[in-house]
């Protein structure tokens, strides 16, 4: 169990693990690497290949505990995580289930999406914040961080009107509130519902049906094509943790 964008374990991850262990399994939940109680010299800097090759790790790790069948692992994830759980499972003969919620599925839908809810003045300032943190990443500087969450105008990976409520609401003491800019450059090329058809085992994806981050038309198109089972939620990209209902 990992959570989505700049998110530790202990922000809201909590109820989703206590009524999986109340049903009897086993959870192993993780930070990756540079988040939360993880290691990694470089701090709040999202990779999507190093977070994949966490996930990968974390997979093996919970097989090899004791107690636990290494035929019987599941994968659960949200938000980006979603997409991450989708794209570890592909063509894996080891993992024996995916829960796979308001995913981010399709990062140059989440882009057109995001032109629709943001002025284009806020998107072309974190892009240029973005490309100076990679660009003084490739010179040996040290990144440039944004917020991870910030309010409507604001320079932050997520800024929709609403969100900085909802995600500071579910916040635990490890979270905070900064990320490598960089990440704005690497979202609109990670696509893992490209994958999905190699996902083997069955799937749970569970759809916010107004979610303005994660887009849901994208989401939906990769259940079919995985043959996942299919929940809709009447609410945006925080409203299924415990006490949202946006």
């Amino acid at each position: 169990m990992a959570h989505g964008l700049g998110g530790t374990k202990d922000s809201g991850l909590q109820p989703f693990a206590q009524r999986l262990a109340d049903a009897g399994l086993d959870v192993f939940a993780f930070d990756y690497r540079g988040f939360g109680s993880s290691g990694g010299a470089v701090r709040q800097r999202v990779d999507v290949a190093d977070q994949l090759d966490d996930y990968r790790a974390a997979l093996s790790a919970a097989a090899a505990l004791d107690g636990v069948d290494p035929g019987r692992v599941a994968l659960w994830g949200v938000s980006l995580s979603g997409g991450h759980v989708l794209a570890v499972a592909a063509g894996r003969t080891d993992v024996a289930a995916v829960v796979s919620m308001t995913p981010l599925v399709d990062g140059r839908a989440a882009a057109v999406t995001a032109l629709r809810h943001h002025s284009v003045r806020t998107l072309a300032r974190s892009a240029a914040i973005g490309l100076r943190s990679r660009v003084g990443a490739l010179t040996g500087r040290t990144g440039t961080t944004i917020a991870v969450v910030g309010r409507p105008g604001e320079p932050a990976a997520l800024s929709l009107d609403g969100y900085f409520e909802d995600y500071t609401g579910i916040a635990g003491p490890t979270w905070r509130n900064e990320i490598d800019a960089d990440i704005t450059m690497q979202l609109g090329s990670y696509r893992p519902a490209k994958q999905v058809k190699n996902v083997l085992c069955p799937v749970l994806m569970q759809i916010a049906d107004f979610d303005r981050s994660a887009p849901p038309h994208s989401a939906a198109v990769a259940g079919f094509a995985a043959r996942a089972e299919v929940r809709h939620y009447p609410c945006d990209h925080f409203g299924l943790y415990a006490g949202h209902r946006r």
